[in-house]
């Protein structure tokens, strides 16, 4: 892990695209301003937790329903069989 110290105002680029500004310190407080394209997710740390596991459930639930449902077997013209 890298630490740094930064003073209210100065900032930390990470790679050409993103940049964290120190906005505001209070007490044990610091309020960060980040600056980054619309391709780059930021989240806090425990909103992407909650992402990742909506994801698995997801996934999961996914998996179960694929080898549950089996699908009606389709014909090579994209008709279901017997349904003319």
């Amino acid at each position: 892990m890298l630490l740094l110290t930064r003073k209210l105002g100065e900032n930390i680029r990470i790679g050409d695209d993103v940049k964290i500004t120190i906005v505001e310190v209070k007490g044990n407080h610091v309020k960060l301003g980040i600056d980054a394209p619309p391709s780059v997710k930021v989240h806090r740390e425990e909103i992407y937790e909650r992402i990742q596991a909506e994801n698995r459930r997801a996934r999961e639930a996914e998996a179960q329903n694929g080898d549950a449902a089996g699908g009606t077997p389709k014909t090579n013209d994209g008709e279901t069989n017997g349904a003319k």
